[in-house]
């Protein structure tokens, strides 16, 4: 669906930029599938999700910056966009909160930070190579290269990192497992506290129902319900900070 999405999107623009003096004709068969076809292939493969037991064996095998990136994944339902993007400003390892929007949308999110988070984090920014380019310079993740582990592309940094994890771990066997499974965790384990207006501030989701242009704000309790939830189906019985 995606693809033939884009496919179209290219020649559209040629037409309209004037690239391309007539516009293409696809033919019959070059349509996007439809949703039942969508559910009934998402059904067929299965939920997208990690366990706990898989997570926490990425974490002990993951490198310094992945294991990073895995934490905010779980903990702040962050994806590959989000971790190659996060600014350094952002992110207040001192009180343990982000707020950094989501690059995709610019909806706004706020989020409180695990321990586990805030330590990866800080154990990175010893060892944080220092970028070749100076637009990159307050990116929190630069690669070992000195480039920016954002690029808008399936077969981005993150994507590939995770893929060899996985692989290593044996955890490649299920279809659609990657980075973004962990985005699936937060959101489906995050639901478990019936709060999902505050599950939503934390993964950057924006409703249009009415109660949700009213609302003004979320407390930071009710955020931090959400977070120590799957902190604790992710390490077990914690002591909340």
């Amino acid at each position: 669906r995606s693809e033939i999405q884009r496919t179209r999107t290219i020649f559209k623009y040629g037409f309209d930029a004037g690239l391309i003096d007539r516009p293409v004709r696809y033919g019959p068969s070059f349509v996007k599938p439809s949703i039942r076809v969508l559910r009934k292939a998402r059904a067929d493969a299965g939920e997208n999700l990690f366990t706990s037991d898989e997570i926490r064996r990425m974490l002990e095998a993951a490198t310094v910056p992945m294991r990073a990136m895995i934490l905010l994944g779980i903990n702040a339902g962050f994806g590959n966009s989000d971790c190659g993007k996060l600014r350094l400003k952002k992110i207040d390892l001192d009180l343990g909160w982000h707020t950094f929007a989501r690059p995709k949308t610019g909806i706004k999110r706020r989020c409180p930070l695990w321990p586990e988070t805030v330590s990866a984090i800080m154990a990175y920014r010893k060892m944080r190579p220092t970028p070749k380019n100076k637009d990159d310079a307050n990116l929190l993740f630069i690669t070992k290269y000195g480039l920016a582990w954002s690029k808008d592309t399936a077969d981005n940094p993150i994507t590939k990192e995770m893929k060899k994890l996985l692989t290593k771990l044996g955890i490649i066997g299920r279809p659609g497992l990657g980075f973004y499974t962990l985005r699936h965790c937060t959101e489906t384990i995050g639901g478990e506290v019936k709060d999902q207006p505050a599950l939503d501030h934390i993964m950057g989701h924006s409703r249009t129902d009415m109660a949700s242009v009213y609302r003004e704000r979320i407390s930071d309790e009710r955020l931090k319900a959400v977070t120590d939830y799957v902190r604790t189906w992710l390490f077990g019985k914690t002591e909340i900070d």
